[in-house]
């Protein structure tokens, strides 16, 4: 058996701090006018730091009985003295010690290469002081990207500017942040921001290393134009263009087109103009949830999700206030597209029927219009049956970039909301129908026409997803 005496052999050890004869080493701590020389021991120092062992490695005592002597001008007496307890007896004592100087101790930790410190006091200020450090973002978010291994915290601080970047961007230091870590948030999938905030924004960090360049890009000269792509270069691949509406495009892009390279331009120009031609550029996704569409993008499903949840209904007051691409409670499910699955009612049934809450989405052939509905029940293959209920919608808008000109449709003669058929795909009772690459659009049975009129149309294509509970 055998019994540890941790507690007395620390005790001992710190009061070695006291020793008025033993010691061989003295370090001088600090700056005017608060500097203080402690006494100290190699032996010790050698074994607890690796900075000190790097340091006193070839340090002993001179013929003459001269004390080694060291200087850390950089570290505060206050500070050392906490270290030098640590180092002599195991005791971090932070009870006494304000917030901010326990960065300036994680800072000391980091220089003196006392890592046991700096893994521990990242995890204490995010478990203990998640608050302070929101109040001190600036603050703990710059020191933490100048030293590399406080990994911790940095990806505490990205968490929260992905979380809540509005406490980011709107701050009046915003532009002072390092390059390297607005990449790092710009760069992420997740980040809760429209796209043309984050470009916004990336101008403005730009604007702020260059003082003498004036806010209107039409008044700069093309070196101008240089000084700012040279400052943004790094950032502009993390820019997600292809994600811009054309009004977006048209108002923030197109005056600062000489900062883009000449390909991706070309190509966004194609893209907002013509959006069936090829571009060489890639287009990278939405941010948030993505979905596996060619009809309708993610940030349109999350407003097709608040429908399903009947937000419109949540705040007559306050208005409509949908669902994001971030906060979007369900998944989209691809079952079937009409391009790669076929265009059938024998397709449709194969792989839709049984199948509970599914969105059907439908572009109309030769126009911007996008066609849909939702069926929270099942659709089966047999002879036209009808379904009751009061949850199913339809609804259409023209463009699938800006949810303009919308209308939702929801179903009023809740006895025969839908229709399912074998001879038919989707059959929302004469307000949506589908059967093979033809399609109609009334009234029965729902609020709304979704089209300006009641009239035939063909499909350009189709989708069907399942909605599934994240």
């Amino acid at each position: 058996m055998t019994t540890q005496f941790f507690s007395q052999l620390s005790q001992n050890f710190i009061e070695i701090l006291d020793d008025d004869e033993y010691y061989d080493i003295t370090i001088e701590v600090g700056q005017d006018p608060k500097v203080k020389i402690f006494r100290s021991h190699m032996v010790i120092l050698n074994y607890r730091s690796a900075y000190f062992r790097k340091n006193l490695i070839k340090s002993k005592k001179n013929s003459d009985g001269a004390l080694t002597h060291i200087t850390l001008p950089n570290i505060s007496p206050d500070i050392f003295q906490i270290i030098l307890k640590y180092m002599y007896g195991g005791i971090l004592s932070l009870d006494e010690i304000e917030l901010s100087d326990i960065i300036h101790l994680l800072v000391a930790a980091k220089d003196l290469k006392l890592q046991e410190i700096v893994n521990y006091l990242q995890i204490y200020l995010i478990e203990n002081k998640s608050l302070w450090i929101e109040e001190h973002f600036t603050f703990i978010h710059k020191t933490s990207f100048q030293h590399d291994s406080f990994t911790e915290l940095q990806k505490f601080c990205t968490d929260i500017m992905i979380e809540c970047p509005e406490k980011i961007f709107k701050s009046l230091d915003f532009t002072s942040i390092p390059e390297k870590s607005l990449i790092s948030l710009i760069k992420r999938d997740y980040l809760k921001m429209e796209e043309i905030d984050v470009w916004d924004y990336v101008l403005k960090w730009g604007l702020a290393q260059n003082p003498s360049l004036l806010p209107d890009p039409e008044e700069w000269s093309d070196g101008d134009f240089k000084l700012m792509e040279n400052s943004i270069q790094k950032c502009l691949p993390f820019v997600r263009f292809f994600q811009l509406s054309s009004k977006e495009f048209l108002n923030k892009v197109v005056p600062y087109q000489k900062l883009l390279d000449p390909q991706l331009y070309k190509d966004l120009m194609s893209y907002h103009l013509d959006g069936d031609n090829k571009v060489i550029s890639t287009i990278q996704p939405a941010r948030g949830f993505n979905i596996d569409s060619k009809l309708i993008t993610s940030k349109t499903a999350a407003y097709i999700a608040s429908w399903i949840d009947k937000k419109e209904n949540e705040h007559p007051i306050y208005g409509f206030t949908p669902y994001n691409s971030f906060d979007n409670p369900y998944e989209f499910k691809l079952l079937l597209r009409g391009s790669r699955d076929g265009f059938s009612p024998e397709s449709f049934h194969k792989l839709c029927d049984n199948k509970p809450k599914t969105v059907s989405i439908v572009k109309v052939k030769g126009t911007e219009e996008i066609l849909g509905g939702y069926n929270p029940l099942i659709w089966e293959s047999c002879n036209h049956k009808f379904s009751q209920t009061n949850d199913s919608f339809t609804f259409s808008f023209t463009s699938i970039n800006l949810l303009k000109d919308t209308i939702l449709s929801r179903v009023k003669n809740s006895e025969y909301a839908f229709a399912s058929n074998k001879e038919t795909c989707l059959c929302f009772f004469n307000n949506l129908i589908v059967t093979g690459s033809k399609g109609y659009c009334g009234k029965l049975n729902y609020e709304k026409v979704i089209r300006s009129e009641e009239s035939d149309f063909d499909l350009e294509d189709y989708e069907v997803f399942q909605i599934v509970k994240r």
